[in-house]
């Protein structure tokens, strides 16, 4: 299948996903089953965390094999609607 000319990137690639939410509730628990429904080989080990400065908000950064646009797009979109993320980059 043939990537639509929309996108600027080269499939399969290295694609890291940066999400944002609340610090202190279930989201570093919750985020890689969601990216791993999307990216089975994803490791949740190879997750980076960071608080911020006034420890109210997490960000998780993961890096996952995408291999389409579709797959990004699923995956956003599961992330996105998720209650515990604010923000998904």
């Amino acid at each position: 299948m043939t990537e639509p000319e929309d996108t600027l990137l080269d499939f399969p690639c290295a694609f890291p996903l940066k999400v944002m939410g609340l610090a202190g509730g279930a989201l570093a628990r919750t985020v890689p089953g969601i990216v791993r429904r999307h990216a089975p080989e994803f490791d949740g080990a190879t997750m980076e965390t960071r608080v911020s400065s006034g420890g109210k908000y997490l960000s998780l950064t993961c890096t996952i094999h995408a291999t389409s646009r579709a797959q990004l797009d699923a995956l956003y979109r599961d992330l996105s609607e998720h209650p515990d993320v604010k923000v998904v980059l």
